[in-house]
């Protein structure tokens, strides 16, 4: 690089760090507009709210945004910033759902207590969204890209990204990076690797009869589910990565019925070195055995996610250098969440995962974001888009 365009880099550089330095409380008052709206996977209207509130902010600093609609789930919100080329984009991504129901925002609305902040998806992940919406804002007031800068932000990730993985996957491929605002670790660190997860839901058929009088007669449901959970609950590995868990049962009818009818969902976490179909096959094996006489299973959905494959070096060297100049040092690691991280990796594109704001006790009413990291996340991805080669 030459003498001239270090120092223009260097003042560039400058110019984007100062400008988020400053956006500490605007990014707090957007987050608190976006948590307070209500925004559970499949509510269309709380997504599109959300979409509007972010689209409002970046629109009014010039960023051009789309909004595609996304029928019984919301919107994909589109947004970029152009470069000084027509090169490979550089892709900021996040998604707008949340796992939690509608009346939860009014139920326990934003807080801060402290340097924390408190509400449904205030890390998981709404401050990534904002975040993200600074970063992008940074440029847009700043200009130096040197190729483009796109956003995208999804809307089903939440219930394994069905509706979207394949528009989240063309977005991705060839990419120069992908960044995912997931909340980082509570340890600061970021996600270099992630397991897939797949959700099976099957039911069991059995044969009614009087729990008293004549039980020899039925073939219980719920027995043969609870011979099925043990069976399933087996798969579970710690030498190759693989858990498995029952989290859902349903079933019978009353008390004194030998129950005709059960239902479950089995939540399976697996790594990049299993295969999913074999995976879903031996599932499928034990759902279909009779392991009671009269008594027949059979799988009615399966949704999975992809595995993130591990984040290569360079990138995450990049990021860590960044963070070193601002003060701050970070790790990559592995988790056994799934994430669309899973999804940009599987296309080639290098992906970096959990770069938004350090949160902690996502999906429960304790989540919170640590305020204090809304800034220096946001300026450490800047220079990483700055400083991406």
């Amino acid at each position: 690089m030459k003498m001239q365009d270090t120092a223009s880099h260097a003042q560039l550089r400058a110019r984007v760090l100062d400008w988020l330095a400053g956006q500490g409380p605007a990014m707090q008052a957007l987050l608190r507009k976006v948590v307070d709206i209500d925004s559970g996977s499949r509510d269309e209207a709380g997504v599109g709210a959300v979409a509007s509130a972010l689209r409002e902010r970046l629109e009014a600093a010039g960023v051009a945004v789309q909004c595609e609609p996304v029928p019984g789930y919301g919107v994909l919100l589109h947004g970029q910033v152009p470069g000084a080329g027509e090169g490979a984009p550089i892709l900021l991504m996040g998604h707008m759902d949340t796992v939690y129901p509608a009346g939860t925002a009014a139920r326990r609305p934003f807080r801060v207590e402290g340097d924390r902040a408190y509400g449904p998806g205030v890390a998981d992940m709404k401050s990534g969204l904002v975040m993200n919406v600074f970063v992008a804002e940074a440029f847009a007031r700043c200009g130096g890209l040197k190729t483009p800068l796109q956003l995208l932000f999804s809307c089903d990730e939440e219930i394994g990204s069905q509706a979207t993985r394949e528009r989240i996957m063309a977005k991705a491929r060839g990419a120069r990076a992908v960044f995912n605002a997931e909340p980082g670790r509570v340890s600061g660190n970021l996600v270099t690797s992630r397991k897939g997860s797949m959700v099976v839901e099957f039911e069991i058929e059995g044969v009614a009869a009087h729990a008293g009088i004549n039980p020899a007669a039925g073939a219980s449901a719920i027995d043969a589910l609870a011979r099925k959970i043990l069976a399933l609950h087996a798969f579970t590995d710690p030498a190759t990565g693989t858990t498995a868990n029952v989290g859902v049962v349903q079933g019978g009818v009353v008390p004194n019925m030998v129950a005709p009818h059960a239902r479950a969902e089995l939540d399976l976490r697996f790594t990049s070195d299993t295969d999913p179909d074999l995976l879903l096959a031996r599932v499928r094996a034990v759902v279909e055995e009779p392991s009671l006489p009269h008594t027949r299973g059979r799988i009615t959905a399966a949704r999975r996610t992809l595995p993130m494959r591990p984040t290569p070096e360079p990138l995450l060297a990049l990021y860590q250098r960044g963070a070193k100049s601002l003060g701050f040092e970070v790790q990559g690691e592995f988790t056994g969440g799934a994430a669309d991280s899973g999804l940009t990796a599987s296309v080639g594109a290098p992906t970096l995962c959990a770069t938004g704001p350090v949160g902690g006790h996502a999906h429960t009413e304790r989540e919170y974001c640590e305020l204090a990291t809304c800034v220096p996340r946001a300026q450490a991805v800047a220079l990483a888009i700055l400083d991406h080669p």
